[in-house]
């Protein structure tokens, strides 16, 4: 009896598992929130199933090479001579660079719906169709198996900012160099540029299920400069978490001391950049929900950046890709996708540098790939856009590290997250027991370590 028993029992279990298989190969395109077919004017086409990652592409070697759809031509380009016949599929950020910067140009290449994720985060992104809730504020995510796109058809705002800032990018990331850079002021030649060591963690990112309770922590992230002399050997570590703000701790080298930041969050700028980039700006947006009012403005075709290997090409030239007045748009590449607009509207009493945002979130991924400041008088202030590509060591999910932000009003622009230049790779960790990708490596204590050997 004991025998069969077991024997059944091994059969349920092959048989949940063939069922979940199942569910987790259609996940993404029949409980997300995707529309799975073509649109109607075939521009944006069907949903294709994630990419399977190149056999013959080993980390070190340049993704771009290895792309399925490598040697594409674009179909056609927008700049300002025909910016207005394209405006009905171009947001109001990408009509305003075409019209304020000389020679600015948008390639568009066909369009390829191909992101996807490892089975076991498919699975999750089942469960959380029905199962994933946010907390009585609307604002932070209270329950949902992760790693898995936590609400796969979103109904507010909130709800598709998450699946941004909970998205799926294996247990961690790292750079052996990082650049960070804001381009020359007017009249000057000069650009702030930074190279630093950084990684990335994520504690709920390997293989399973965990909810955000168990992890307590959304990203811990750790980085220590190394040019330019003004700011090398300083470094930080900055722990965020689910439901309140981030733990942030900054290494001086001139004190040889680490101090706390208790008020190093929002819109605080970034230490070293001449107030061109706050603290809640990376990756288009980063950090607590609870200043604005997030509202769901609905679906429309756009075109956006997508695909984009050439903002990962870590073997060209930083000048060739980083302009002084914006990004080469060889390096750039637009596809006509649909994505969720969403609008986030200062609260009343509460301070925040931009009275308005607005981001483009990729209805396939939910990447944030492209997004807008408005300023204290409602008027358009920054451009913001991010490069996603399928990460090979993630079986087919999509991410965005490398990102840039224009600043309308005085010309100047930032990047973050870019090897462009710098002959290294950003390398991401499906599972690792590596020490930087575990807890006890983002504290206080162990930035003192570090910084000071």
């Amino acid at each position: 009896m004991k025998g069969k028993t077991q024997v059944m029992a091994m059969c349920s279990a092959a048989v949940l598992a063939a069922v979940l298989g199942t569910l987790a190969s259609s996940a993404l395109a029949d409980t997300a929130g995707m529309e799975k077919g073509a649109s109607a004017d075939g521009k944006v086409p069907a949903y294709a199933g994630p990419q399977a990652s190149p056999a013959d592409w080993s980390f070190g070697k340049v993704r771009g090479d290895f792309w399925k759809h490598k040697g594409e031509k674009p179909l056609y380009s927008i700049d300002a001579s025909n910016v207005d016949k394209y405006a009905d599929n171009l947001t109001p950020g990408q009509i305003e660079l075409i019209k304020q910067k000389k020679g600015y140009r948008m390639d568009i290449y066909p369009t390829h719906r191909e992101c996807g994720a490892p089975d076991f985060v498919q699975a999750n992104t089942t469960l959380n169709a029905s199962q994933a809730k946010m907390d009585s504020t609307g604002e932070n995510l209270q329950s949902a198996s992760l790693p898995g796109m936590p609400f796969p058809a979103p109904k507010t705002g909130a709800e598709a900012m998450w699946d941004h800032l909970a998205r799926y990018r294996g247990i961690g990331a790292e750079w052996q160099k990082a650049v960070t850079a804001a381009s020359p002021r007017p009249g000057s030649s000069e650009w702030i540029k930074a190279e630093s060591k950084q990684t990335l963690f994520f504690p709920w990112g390997k293989k399973g299920a965990t909810s955000p309770q168990q992890a307590g922590m959304l990203y811990a992230i750790y980085f220590a400069y190394e040019t330019p002399a003004a700011l090398a050997g300083q470094g930080l570590v900055q722990r965020d978490y689910f439901d309140k703000g981030n733990d942030t701790f900054y290494y001086f080298t001139g004190q040889r001391r680490v101090r706390r930041m208790p008020a190093y969050s929002y819109d605080a700028p970034q230490i070293g950049f001449e107030n061109q980039y706050t603290v809640d700006e990376p990756w288009l947006f980063n950090g607590q929900l609870d200043r604005f009012n997030w509202k769901l403005a609905g679906k429309k075709e756009i075109y956006i950046p997508y695909d984009d290997f050439g903002m990962y090409n870590f073997k060209d030239k930083f000048e060739d890709v980083f302009k002084p007045d914006g990004v080469n748009p060889d390096a750039r590449r637009y596809e006509m996708h649909r994505v969720y607009v969403v609008e986030a509207t200062l609260k009343s009493g509460v301070r925040h540098v931009a009275s308005k945002k607005v981001f483009y979130i990729d209805e396939d991924s939910g990447l944030a790939v492209a997004g807008e400041d408005y300023d204290a008088q409602g008027k358009l202030w920054k451009v913001k856009e991010a490069y996603p590509i399928p990460v090979y060591e993630l079986h087919g999910a999509c991410d965005v590290e490398p990102f840039v932000q224009y600043d309308l009003n005085n010309g100047r622009y930032v990047t973050d997250q870019s090897t462009i230049g710098t002959n290294t790779d950003i390398r991401w960790y499906e599972d690792s027991n590596d020490a930087r990708f575990k807890d006890d490596f983002y504290s206080s204590e162990n930035l003192r370590t570090v910084s000071e050997r």
